[in-house]
């Protein structure tokens, strides 16, 4: 039987966190909480680009999410714990170019918040060595290893298959895929593409038609998870009952749309058209309302858009053991299609009010 985790409270392993920009630098953001290895960044109230850093790769490297370019080591934005769980956060640090990416006066910002396990450790499961960092207790490690230009495997540390694989190759700008998703829904012959509204496509060369095992993740020959001498990063998801769901759902364009069951309340809802086009759909209850996530509410993991450009079809729910479609849009509901879906807890079920 494979190994399964449960963790107590999801708000020491996932954040959601907003800000009003004050054009301080340095300037550390607390969710009083946890020291993250994982933040991701994006301006609500402008066209400020999607700022991915993580604790592996360090530094002031950051990718963007909307972008097939390679990292940057972006002077506007560090990240990094701060000690004591009354100041637990990340840094945010500002240049005159792109002050308002991260902390820009009359911005408005939101930063989720990944728990992984500090500095990285020297896996050899896969036929590549990697640098992890995994917290196998909130199914989530980041990864990264050198490609190779071949097929391969690479060792992602968690112990249980994952549901979930985000990868982008840091040294070049490769598209098609520019960041291909592997997700446990469409399988491990197809891939999504977190840069584009594109539907999943199928392709040997990206997972190497193999699915993920407890230890390790297949990559093929594509550049974008293999290219020759290449760094890449990979973001590894499983699911951890009470914390995290993955999975697919089957739109319906009716505003009495389907009700997912996660088994908790979400903080966090990603969903992707995967049958058709159709942007990245991306909301929280930090920017939210008391149960109705609104599409004012809305990001776009695949756009550099303000909050809430979109905001006719992206409703839903936010209730004690899932989430409800109430949206006719294709993007989050359309009929006849196939939606993935990752989510994370407000709190565990067993832990949450109801609303």
């Amino acid at each position: 039987m494979p190994t399964t985790y449960a963790i107590p409270n999801g708000s020491t392993a996932f954040a959601a966190t907003t800000w009003a920009g004050d054009n301080t630098t340095p300037r550390t953001i607390t969710n009083g909480n946890f020291t993250p290895d994982f933040v991701w960044v994006k301006q609500r109230n402008g066209t400020g680009v999607h700022l991915l850093w993580d604790v592996v790769r360090a530094g002031g490297l950051n990718l963007q999410s909307q972008s097939t370019s390679a990292e940057t080591a972006y002077t506007s934005f560090t990240a990094g714990g701060i000690s004591g769980s009354a100041t637990n956060g990340f840094t945010v640090a500002q240049g005159s170019l792109d002050s308002n990416y991260v902390n820009g006066t009359g911005g408005t910002y939101v930063g989720w918040q990944w728990k992984a396990n500090g500095a990285a450790v020297t896996n050899t499961a896969g036929s590549i060595t990697s640098q992890v960092s995994a917290n196998t207790a909130a199914g989530f490690s980041v990864v990264t290893y050198t490609g190779t230009g071949a097929n391969a495997t690479v060792g992602h540390g968690l112990g249980v298959a994952p549901s979930m694989i985000i990868v982008k190759n840091r040294n070049a700008a490769i598209s098609n895929p520019a960041w291909p998703v592997y997700h446990i829904s469409i399988g491990n012959t197809k891939y999504l593409d977190i840069q584009t509204n594109a539907a999943q496509a199928t392709a040997i060369t990206v997972w190497n038609n193999t699915t993920p095992t407890s230890n390790v993740f297949s990559i093929g020959v594509a550049d974008s998870v293999s290219g020759n001498t290449n760094g890449l990063v990979a973001y590894c998801f499983a699911a951890v009952p009470g914390y995290s769901a993955f999975g697919s759902y089957t739109g319906n364009g009716s505003t009495d749309g389907p009700f997912v069951y996660t088994n908790f309340r979400p903080r966090f809802v990603l969903v992707k058209n995967a049958s058709t086009t159709g942007k990245w759909v991306l909301m929280d209850t930090s920017r939210g309302l008391y149960n109705e996530m609104t599409g004012t509410n809305a990001l776009y993991p695949n756009l550099s858009d303000a909050e809430g450009t979109d905001s006719a079809n992206r409703q839903m729910d936010f209730l004690s053991n899932g989430f409800k479609l109430r949206c006719t849009g294709g993007d989050a509901n359309g009929s006849g299609s196939t939606i993935i879906y990752m989510a994370f807890a407000e709190n565990p079920f067993k832990y949450a009010n109801a609303r």
